[in-house]
Formats: structure tokens, sequence, C-alpha cells
């Protein structure tokens, strides 16, 4: 059973906040600033209204989320400080006496209660609301881009992953005490996955019993940690491959296994819309549904602002018919006609073409010559000995086949419209706006924990993005309305 949360209990000692949470403080200045009434309309749905035992409010969890995202710390981290930390309590709408929630009530409300609930688009769209409001967005202007972040669980296996984890907690302990290395437990050899969580769980108990090394922040946050993933993997949590995380490229050299997050941001530098997906995705293939986003969330689009990933043919026809400036230089391997479109993506900061697998080609030759009647075509090769085990080999590797290639044309008359326009000042203007979403998404990963997924999944990466972007952008929004005071 659940109530609104307007505001937290009279109590004798609410006159606190007014001494210790000063006006500048940026949690009293959102809460002023947001209605979170929305978040009780959207949820409600999730719980029973007339009966049951009285539910924490969701609006008091989802808080909860947004200090998470804002100040990058565990359940267990963020929900001790809200015990002391008086501007954490006023933000939570609690009495300064007030009990704090047992942690792992967060991930029951991030899995039973924001499942299905688009939370990413309705938290993006309540900040657009807010900027439009104030009158911080002016421009008409997005500059769109992806950001990679890593799965939380990795490719690595269960017992290195867990081995991984605890010899963190042990070099914490050892730069505080290296005496208590005599009373840990004897590391495991058996590479046995049950002995490996034994092990952890010893380590653990050995470190609790000694609180005055537990209780130093650097032990007790790696410690915090380690906690949550022997009890993640009790609830049988996959450690060595996130079931819907996938491998992506940064470049031709280097790849990461996780998400990505494609985003619109206005000049104002605040961001209009975020699709979450899969690692091994095209860039390119979300500007249709990011301007759509951002139009829906109430801004007017003229300009997109991109890099070459979002020059292909169907994204300049696209904001051709919409009378939208595409400012997106041309990359000639993109110009081309091909067949298998459905099969391949072009990733541009490897030069590659990536399957569906999220195998990435290892060469590419030109074939033809130049002016003999016949257009030229880049030929890229994939490592054959992956195609024969690839999951998805059906329809694309033929049996007994000694390559796989995939073939795209060459044709420099196709986007002469869009290669005009690029030589143009005004578009060399707007292309220095782009460094601005680099920078925002440097902020998310550096200052939000974006870099590294906090859970398994698509689902549990889209409750991240939607915490990080709307903190981001209140953030953002602050400061732009302080400056005009």
């Amino acid at each position: 059973m659940i109530s609104n949360q307007a505001s937290f209990s009279l109590s004798p000692f609410s006159a606190i906040y007014d001494i210790v949470v000063p006006k500048q403080n940026i949690l009293r200045q959102i809460n002023e600033l947001v209605d979170f009434s929305f978040i009780y309309e959207e949820l409600k749905t999730k719980y029973c209204l007339d009966n049951g035992r009285k539910a924490i409010p969701p609006i008091r969890m989802f808080k909860y989320l947004l200090l998470k995202a804002i100040y990058d710390l565990s359940d267990v981290d963020i929900v001790e400080r809200s015990q002391y930390d008086m501007s954490f309590k006023y933000f939570l709408d609690m009495a300064p006496e007030d009990p704090v929630i047992d942690s792992s009530s967060l991930t029951k409300f991030r899995k039973l209660r924001l499942k299905d609930v688009g939370i990413l688009d309705m938290l993006i769209e309540k900040t657009v609301e807010i900027a439009l409001e104030n009158g911080i967005i002016q421009t008409k202007t997005i500059i769109v881009d992806a950001t990679h972040t890593k799965a939380r669980y990795n490719q690595k296996t269960a017992t290195e992953f867990l081995q991984e984890k605890s010899k963190i907690v042990r070099k914490a302990i050892y730069q505080v005490d290296e005496s208590i290395k005599e009373k840990l437990p004897k590391k495991t050899t058996s590479h046995d996955v049950e002995d490996e969580l034994i092990y952890c769980r010893q380590v653990i108990e050995v470190v609790e019993k000694n609180p005055q090394v537990a209780s130093i922040p650097a032990v007790k946050e790696k410690l915090n940690v380690l906690k949550e993933v022997v009890e993640d993997y009790t609830e049988q949590i996959c450690y060595s491959n996130d079931p819907d995380a996938r491998t992506g490229h940064k470049t031709a050299d280097s790849s990461f296994f996780g998400f990505k997050t494609h985003i619109a941001l206005s000049e104002e530098r605040i961001i209009t819309a975020a699709v979450i997906s899969t690692g091994e995705k095209n860039d390119g293939k979300y500007l249709p549904e990011l301007m759509k986003k951002t139009m829906e969330a109430g801004m007017v689009v003229d300009t997109i602002i991109g890099d070459t990933a979002y020059s292909e043919k169907d994204n300049i026809n696209f904001t051709k018919e919409n009378k939208i400036a595409l400012v997106s230089k041309l990359n000639p391997v993109i110009q081309g006609t091909r067949t298998e479109e459905e099969k391949f993506d072009f990733n541009k900061d490897a030069g590659m073409y990536v399957c569906k697998a999220g195998h990435l080609a290892t060469k590419v030759k030109r074939q033809g010559k130049k002016n003999v009647g016949k257009n030229q075509r880049n030929t890229y090769f994939f490592d054959i000995e992956k195609c024969k085990v690839c999951p998805l080999r059906q329809g694309c590797y033929q049996e007994g086949a000694k390559s796989r290639t995939y073939s795209v044309t060459i044709k420099s008359t196709e986007h002469k419209e869009q290669e005009a326009f690029q030589n143009t000042l005004a578009f060399k203007e707007k292309a220095k706006s782009r460094y601005k979403i680099e920078a925002k998404n440097s902020e998310l990963k550096h200052r939000h924990g974006y870099d590294i997924a906090s859970s398994a999944g698509l689902l549990g990466m889209e409750i991240q993005g939607a915490a990080s972007i709307f903190a981001v952008n209140m953030k953002r929004i602050m400061k732009l309305i302080n400056e005009k005071e």
C-alpha cells in the first residue's frame, strides 16, 4: 500500500534543515525546482493502493536512485550516508530523526517497480520541460553521438571475477594493516567457482571481525562491492556473460563488451533524448529516433550536428525530407550501394563493417580500377573461424566456405549536395559545437560512474542511464538558472 509523498512529516527538529542545508545546496535547489509527483503518478499502478503493508513512498525510492547517480556510490554506501547527511535527508523528504531504508529495498525497487515504465524517456522529457519553462533552451540545434558503457559482468569466468574482487579487498586491507594477512583464509587453487565463493565469504567474515580495519572508508567501500558481488552470485546472476551485453568497437584495435547510449544534446548542453542499445549497434541508425524523441519532449529542431557515423544516405534523405540541416561530414566508405544491409553495419571508429554477432572485419581491400566503366568496390574480410562457430551463422555462413566477405560499391557522386554543404562556412561554424557532446559523455562517465554498468541487462542499463542523465541535466539547469540571476 502506498500514499503520495508531498513533504516530510512534522518534526520538532525540521528547523535543522534551514541551518545545515543552505539555499545554494544542489539537492535543495532540485527539490524546490522539481515537482516529483509525476513519479508517483507513473508508478502507482505498480503498487496496491488500498491494502497490505505500507510501502516506502516511490518518490523517496526514486530519489535514492538519483543520489546514487549524483554521487556514484553503492546501494549500501548511499543508504548509510543518508543516515547522517542532512542534505540527503532533506532531499528524501525525511524528518531528521527518521530511520533509513534497508539497502536491499533499492534492488527490489529497480526490479519490481521500474520494469516497463519507460523511465528514460519520462525523466528526460521532464528535464527538457523544466529547461524550456525557465528559458534555458533557446536554440534549435541538437548534437548527436553515442557513448559506450562496459558491462558489469564481463567476459571473465565467474571464478576470475570473484578472485579480482577479493584481491581488491586484500590490497586495501594491507595498506592499513598488513598483519591481518595471517588471519585471512588460504587462497583456493581448485578454480572451482563454489570454492572461490566460500573463500570470498571467509574474507568478508575476517574483515568484519576487525572493525578497526573494516570501518576505514577505503576498505569499507571495497568490502561493500565484494559483498554485493557475492550476493548477486547467490541470486544466480551470470558473471561470465551479461545476457544483453555485446561486443562493440571503439577503433580497429580496441573493443568493449557492454552497451551504447545514443544521445541528443542541445547547444545549451541539456540532453534532450537518449536510446540505450547493445554495444555492437551502429550509431547513425538512431538519428531519426533521437530527433523524434527530442521533438516529443517539446524542442524544435532545424539542425543536427554529428560525426561521420551520421552521414549515411538514409540520414541525408531523412533530414532533407524534414527540412533539417545535417552537419555531418561524409565518409567515402558509406557513400556506396550495398546489399545485405540488414546483416552489416559500418563502425566509423574502427573504419570497418561489423556483423550482427559483433565480429569486426579483419581487413579491407579496394577492388576494381578507376575510370574503366565499372564502379570500384571495397571488400571487407571476416575471420572465417569465428563464422564457423557463430550462433548467428545460419543464412550468413555457407558450410565449407573458405572466406566470408562483404562488399560496398563506391559512388563518388552519391552525395553531391551534402558534399557541397560541408564545404560551406555555415557548416564549418556549426561543426565547431560538436565538442560539447564529447564533454557531456566524459561528465557522465567520470563524475557519475557511467563507464561501467551498475547491474546486468538492458533494463538495468536503462535505469542507470535515466538516473544519470536526469542528474547531469538538473545540475546543468541549476547552473544556468543561477547564472541568469
